[in-house]
C-alpha cells in the first residue's frame, strides 16, 4: 500500500489551503489536510483523493470561535520554552489537536507530513518520527523557534522564487530550501487588459474601508475601481466605485485590469505574477516582515510600485501613473508555469529518498 502524505495548513488567510490543494492535486499519493478547517466553505476544502482531519481551534480563549480574533501567534507565556511560539497552559483545544495529530500518525504511518506553516507541528511531528517538509514564509525568521523547526525538517519549502528571498537568511537555512515559486492557480489565458483599477483584499487582512475607497476614485475618476474582498463602513459611492465582494473569478477579473491594487501576500503576488499585470503593492503589517519584505524585493526588481499603508487621496494620481508605467513581463518572469508539477515531482522524491516509496 502507497505511504500517504498529511499536510497541515495555517488558519490564517487562504494561501496555505489553496496551495496544499494545488499541490496535493499533482501527488501520485493520497494526501490529508490537517487543520482548523471549520472556518472555511466545504467546497473549498473537498476534493477527489484529499482526505481532511479537522482540528479543534487552538486560538486564544475567551473570544468565539471563529470571530476574526487577531494575535501575533505567540501565548504571552513568561516560562515559555525558546522552541515554541505558541504552547499556552490548559488550553483545551491545543491539548485536542496534538493528540488528535498524534493519532493520526499512529494509525496511518505517513511518509511524510508538509508543515505550512506551525513550528509547534514540525517539532510534533519530529517528535512522533514523522519526516517533515517546513514552509518558510519571507520575512525575517531568524528567530530561535524558527530556526529550530528548520533543523527538526528533512527539508524547507519556499513557497515563491528565489530572486525574493531575504538578505539576511542563514547559509544553512537556504541551502535546505527548495524554492518552489508561486504555487497558484495557473495563468489565465491572455486577456485584453481594461482600464479597471482592481483592489483585492484577501481573508487574511482586516479589508478595505468604504471611506478611504472612495477617497482614492475620486481622486482618479477617470477609471473604473473594482474592489474584491471585504469591505466595512458606509457612506455615498461615488460612480466609478463598485463593491463586488467575495467572487468566484478573480484570475479573469485580474487578466482583464489595468492595474492590479492589493496585499503582498503570497496569493496576490502570484496572481499578479502569473498573470504579468501591472501592480501597486500596499503591504498590510505581518508577523516577521513578511509581506514588507517581500514587497521591497519586487519593487528593488522593477516588479512593483509599494506604498506602506493606505496612500491619502491626493498621493493615488501619481501611484497610479507610476503602476501603469511598469514594465509586466518583470514581474511576469517571476513565474514558473511548471511550479506546482515540480513541487509535486520535488516531495515525492524526497519521499523516495527518505525510503518511503
Amino acid at each position: 500500500m502507497t505511504s500517504g502524505i498529511g499536510w497541515y495548513v495555517h488558519h490564517q488567510g487562504a494561501g496555505h489551503l489553496q496551495r496544499a490543494r494545488a499541490v496535493a492535486a499533482a501527488l501520485p499519493r493520497p494526501c490529508t489536510l490537517i487543520g482548523t478547517l471549520a472556518a472555511f466553505d466545504a467546497g473549498a476544502i473537498a476534493r477527489p483523493g484529499l482526505d481532511v482531519l479537522d482540528l479543534p481551534d487552538d486560538r486564544p480563549l475567551g473570544g468565539s470561535e471563529f470571530d476574526g480574533l487577531e494575535f501575533d501567534g505567540r501565548d504571552g507565556e513568561a516560562g515559555r520554552p525558546e522552541a515554541f511560539h505558541y504552547a499556552p497552559l490548559n488550553h483545551p483545544g491545543v491539548r485536542a489537536r496534538m493528540a488528535r495529530i498524534a493519532d493520526w500518525a499512529a494509525r496511518t504511518d505517513p511518509a511524510l507530513i508538509v508543515v505550512d506553516v506551525s513550528v509547534e507541528v514540525a517539532l510534533l511531528a519530529r517528535l512522533l518520527s514523522v519526516p517533515t517538509l517546513v514552509v518558510r514564509l519571507a520575512g525575517t525568521r531568524t528567530d530561535r523557534p524558527h530556526l529550530e523547526a528548520f533543523r527538526s525538517a528533512t527539508r524547507l519549502l519556499a513557497p515563491f522564487p528565489e530572486a525574493l528571498d531575504g538578505a539576511g537568511v542563514p547559509d544553512w537555512v537556504r541551502a535546505k530550501t527548495h524554492y518552489a515559486g508561486f504555487l497558484a492557480a495557473p495563468a489565465q489565458a491572455a486577456a485584453a487588459a481594461g482600464d479597471d483599477i482592481l483592489v483585492v483584499f484577501g481573508r487574511g487582512g482586516a479589508g478595505g474601508d468604504l471611506a478611504d475607497l472612495a477617497a482614492a476614485a475620486r481622486a482618479v475618476p477617470d477609471r473604473p475601481w473594482h474592489v474584491l474582498g471585504p469591505v466595512s463602513g458606509s457612506g455615498d459611492l461615488p460612480s466609478n466605485l463598485h463593491l463586488h465582494g467575495w467572487v468566484g473569478d478573480v484570475e479573469a477579473r485580474v487578466a482583464r485590469a489595468a492595474l492590479l491594487v492589493g496585499g503582498g501576500g503570497d496569493g496576490l503576488v502570484a496572481l499578479a505574477a502569473g498573470q504579468a499585470k501591472r501592480f501597486l503593492c500596499l503591504p498590510e503589517e505581518r508577523a516577521y516582515g513578511e509581506q514588507t519584505e517581500k514587497a521591497e524585493a519586487l519593487q528593488r526588481r522593477g516588479a512593483a510600485i509599494v506604498h506602506h499603508g493606505w496612500p491619502a487621496a491626493e498621493a493615488w494620481p501619481g501611484l497610479i501613473r507610476a503602476g501603469l508605467a511598469l514594465d509586466p513581463s518583470i514581474i511576469g518572469g517571476l513565474y514558473r508555469p511548471s511550479a506546482i508539477p515540480d513541487c509535486a515531482a520535488t516531495i515525492e522524491a524526497l519521499v523516495r529518498e527518505i525510503g518511503r516509496g
